[in-house]
């Protein structure tokens, strides 16, 4: 009898220990609000908890998810959008279309959101009837629906959000397929089943624990003991071992967005006070101190693709007139010379990630050999972007997580107000060109309007792009329904532990 009723109790465990997903994640995220955030590593809390009006698959076609289909006026200055009916929030407020006014409304008034610019083109928002909204814009915005897949397309609930305030996002309230339960900072974000998703038949947990461990080694550690499922940015060193284990899976996708290193050429008055900031000539010559292909080797083992631009070579939107130049290290001491700068000293502001501070390590020894004396000052992820935005800093080492549209790694960080421009770069024309690629529909004069801002941005250097990075995922390899979209994202629906 003893016996039986351990086994049962036994039983009992296994079977609540498998209704929970545990994910380890890379950075704790900034504040869960869709209108604020900006952080990686919440949009993949976000998937569990705030649906979108659109979403992206594997190839990153953009399909629908609350609305179920769109028009385009003749003049391309509105956009029609049919919604999906039975969709209730986590507080069982209704959405329809009304709510979806409600919400691109507050991405664009709320203060220090970070959607407005994406947003910027959005005249207003009109109720055509409970199921339909029709977007006006003051002038044709190609990007429109690849916005609208990511953290501009969530949708919140009205009727909490506005009891909130600014402290919405320490409890938001989404219509996502699960809901928020709890969060301890730098320990945990815990979500629920949402009994009445739409489509509550894609979900097999009952409960998802998101906990944040900065160390890849021990995240690592962690999934190997059984204490997680799944965790997000493995250590490309790791790959080859955990690959000869049975145990456990690992899936690669290469991203969207880029690696490289922010340099603050006008965001503050500091921007004067560091010789990377004061003379272009220097921010060439510590490009040319580089070599991307090297960092790539030694600091990612492999697991990237060397890259000079906010989209990858392969990108149809690559600029080809700014090709990716090689090291030179000779040619960065004359430059250095020419501009009077013997020994340049500048602080490199780097996130406590691991695979950050392995590329600061090998930046910072390439560096020297041309002269340069890096000092690397490692900061917590969520802190270095507020210093960032006060434009505290020399230069950042700063992994964009990127968009499906290349306007959404371009004009967020060089327009002239885009919301992370930790640069403080401004140009003219850049700015038009900007405007350019965003109004027009073609992919001919987009790519046009792409290949000259590339040409005057290499010369400029506001950023120094380094390399597109592999995603590494790691899990138990009875974990199924895992969706590679390059976006990074770990999609819920279809999860689940066999």
């Amino acid at each position: 009898m003893k016996l039986r009723l351990a086994f049962c109790l036994l039983f009992l465990v296994s079977s609540v220990q498998a209704q929970t997903l545990r994910i380890g994640l890379a950075e704790d995220p900034d504040i869960l609000d869709p209108s604020l955030a900006r952080t990686f590593v919440g949009r993949i809390v976000f998937a569990s908890l705030c649906d979108k009006l659109f979403d992206l698959d594997e190839k990153l076609a953009i399909v629908p998810q609350l609305a179920t289909g769109y028009e385009w006026s003749a003049d391309q200055k509105s956009l029609v959008i049919k919604l999906r009916s039975g969709v209730t929030f986590h507080d069982g407020e209704k959405f329809d279309a009304a709510a979806v006014k409600f919400n691109l409304e507050r991405h664009k008034s709320m203060p220090g959101s970070n959607r407005r610019g994406e947003l910027a083109v959005m005249s207003g928002v009109d109720v055509v009837d409970a199921q339909t909204v029709r977007l006006n814009l003051s002038a044709p915005f190609a990007p429109l629906l690849a916005v609208l897949t990511d953290r501009s397309g969530m949708m919140v609930s009205p009727k909490a959000a506005a009891a909130a305030g600014e402290k919405f996002g320490a409890a938001p309230v989404c219509s996502g397929p699960f809901r928020f339960v709890e969060r301890v900072a730098q320990d945990r974000i815990v979500v629920e089943r949402f009994a009445n998703y739409w489509n509550k038949g894609a979900i097999n947990f009952e409960r998802i624990v998101y906990t944040p461990i900065v160390d890849a080694t021990v995240r690592l550690a962690n999934l190997r003991s059984g204490q997680f499922d799944f965790i997000e940015r493995m250590a490309p060193s790791d790959v080859p071992g955990l690959k000869s284990d049975s145990r456990f899976k690992v899936a690669r996708i290469v991203e969207i967005g880029y690696q490289g290193i922010t340099i603050n050429v006008g965001k503050s008055d500091q921007a004067q006070k560091n010789p990377l900031g004061k003379d272009p000539r220097v921010r060439e010559a510590f490009e040319l101190s580089l070599d991307r292909g090297a960092i790539v080797q030694v600091a990612m083992d492999g697991e990237a693709e060397v890259g000079n631009q906010w989209v990858a070579p392969t990108n149809r939107y690559y600029g080809k007139s700014a090709p990716i130049p090689k090291r030179d290290v000779a040619r960065a001491k004359k430059l250095l010379a020419e501009a009077g700068v013997s020994n340049p000293s500048f602080t490199l502001m780097t996130p406590t990630t691991s695979d950050a501070q392995r590329i600061a390590q090998v930046v910072q020894a390439m560096a020297k050999e041309a002269g340069f004396d890096v000092k690397i000052q490692s900061t917590e992820f969520a802190t270095s972007l507020n210093l960032a935005d006060k434009g505290q800093f020399d230069a950042y080492m700063l992994a964009w997580s990127g968009r499906a549209d290349p306007d959404g790694n371009l004009h967020t960080m060089l327009a002239c107000k885009g919301p992370t421009n930790y640069a403080g770069y401004c140009k003219q024309d850049v700015e038009a060109l900007i405007t350019e690629s965003r109004t027009s529909l073609d992919p001919a004069k987009r790519a046009q309007a792409y290949d000259r801002i590339a040409a005057q941005v290499s010369k400029d250097r506001p950023v120094i792009y380094l390399y597109h990075r592999n995603w590494l995922w790691a899990h138990n390899a009875k974990l199924t329904g895992l969706r590679t979209v390059p976006d990074g994202m770990v999609r819920v629906q279809g999860l689940k532990m066999n």
